[in-house]
């Protein structure tokens, strides 16, 4: 049958409790009539305080439904969804209804605009542009650069005495600098501040990190083109998708999804997705946003696999990646990835920073390890540990019960953030939480 995900994954398509529990409720026979599903789209009415029309493209996931809600899925669909997967034969092959059809249509046309190309650029003026936005970043470093020594030539114990304001009023100059980059790292320097008992050395890790950054720029064009791309990117100077798509690497694959984490504010939900082919090894970030209550253009969910292409953003380290071409709907991993010892995992992030200092953090699959408590660790065999951050450390000691696990995560240098645990061949994504530290 075209529908292969499980339960777990289906509701991992959203992040809202009041949804999954009414679409639970939904998972039957008894309230749908004209079920259906072909080769491309999944389909159903469902019957609530009136009658619903739902679809759900097994392609990539994407839902419609006539019901009045904001929320994408919404309940009918992943309640359709489950029934699917739970009940294929309640849900016949057949031909696609005309009202089906007419929404592939509409999707597949919609699909073709947005690959038109656009108006000419006028290279003359964005030339002008970028040129006013360098001289414009330049005057903010210079600013920053002295704001940076005053901090190290007075001490970073009175940081501690500092109200937010002195990280705000610093990160709203960078803003006006046209560096949104650098906003981003002062306010999450004035948020590590006090916030464990190793504040200061990560601090001064930061405050290297930022002075690199800042000369790194003035020198700009004298450093290799991907490494210069990594340094417009971590100041803020972002590319497009087109831009991605004409100077980024292309690669196709089967990619298996091995850890997402989804965000919330009140207006925005974001994803990281952390992808990596079975064939090339490749690891691949994939970040997506969208406003409150809709879904995300890609449906990502840890346990999947999808035959795609990716484009990757210009990078001495390339990691973060768009999907260009999905080939067919996703499907479930059939066994826990292969994964690596701690050595070999730090030999790997060491040599990504050896080609771009600001690589933040990179996709990490342990196997073979046990969970530890106080402090919280995994070990493998060779006896190397590596410490956790987040909360859900019980959870990993529980589904280990002191046995080797394979583990995915987020690892940053300093600790590993797990995101999913393959305990005896089953998957658990764990929710992300608890300090930076």
């Amino acid at each position: 049958m075209p529908l292969t995900l499980d339960k777990s994954q289906i509701l991992g398509l959203t992040s809202d409790g009041r949804t999954i529990a009414a679409s639970q409720k939904l998972a039957r026979p008894a309230v749908w009539r004209d079920l259906g599903q072909s080769a491309l789209a999944l389909w159903g009415e469902c019957q609530g305080s009136s009658l619903y029309r739902t679809l759900v493209s097994l392609a990539d996931l994407a839902t419609r439904c006539s019901c009045p809600s904001r929320k994408s899925p919404c309940k009918h669909a992943l309640g359709l969804l489950l029934l699917a997967a739970a009940s294929p034969a309640r849900v016949p092959e057949q031909s696609e209804p005309e009202w089906v059809q007419e929404w592939l249509e509409r999707r597949t046309q919609q699909a073709m605009r947005a690959g038109r190309p656009s108006k000419p650029i006028d290279v003359a003026a964005q030339a002008k542009r970028a040129e006013r936005r360098h001289d414009n970043i330049v005057a903010g470093l210079d600013q920053l650069d002295v704001w940076l020594f005053d901090i190290v030539r007075q001490g970073l114990a009175r940081l501690q005495r500092e109200s937010w304001d002195f990280w705000d009023s610093q990160a709203r100059r960078m803003v006006d600098a046209q560096a949104p980059g650098l906003a981003g790292r002062v306010r999450a320097m004035g948020d590590r501040v006090g916030g464990s008992a190793a504040w200061p050395e990560r601090l001064l890790d930061d405050l290297g990190e930022l002075a690199l950054l800042s000369h790194a720029y003035r020198r700009i064009e004298q450093l290799q083109p991907l490494l210069a791309a990594d340094v417009r990117r971590r100041i803020g100077i972002t590319l497009d998708q087109r831009d991605v798509l004409a100077h980024g690497d292309t690669l196709e694959d089967e990619w298996h999804v091995l850890a997402d984490v989804i965000d919330e504010n009140e207006r925005v939900r974001s994803q990281r997705a952390w992808l990596r082919g079975a064939r090339t090894g490749r690891s691949a970030l994939v970040l997506q946003f969208t406003p409150l209550g809709t879904r995300f253009e890609a449906a990502l969910v840890a346990g999947t696999a999808l035959q795609a292409k990716l484009a990757f953003w210009p990078s001495a380290a390339p990691q973060r990646a768009l999907i260009m071409e999905r080939a067919a709907a996703p499907t479930p991993l059939a066994a826990a990835p292969e994964g690596q010892d701690i050595a070999s995992a730090l030999a790997d992030y060491a040599e990504l920073l050896g080609r771009s200092p600001w690589v933040g953090s990179s996709l990490t699959v342990l196997s073979e390890v046990v969970p530890l408590a106080g402090p919280y660790a995994v070990v493998d065999a060779t006896g190397l540990a590596m410490p956790l951050r987040g909360s859900a450390h019980d959870v990993l000691l529980a589904l280990s019960g002191g046995h080797p696990i394979t583990l995915a995560g987020e690892w940053d240098g300093y600790a590993l953030s797990p995101r999913t645990v393959w305990a005896e061949d089953r998957l658990v994504p764990l929710a992300p939480g608890g300090s930076d530290e």
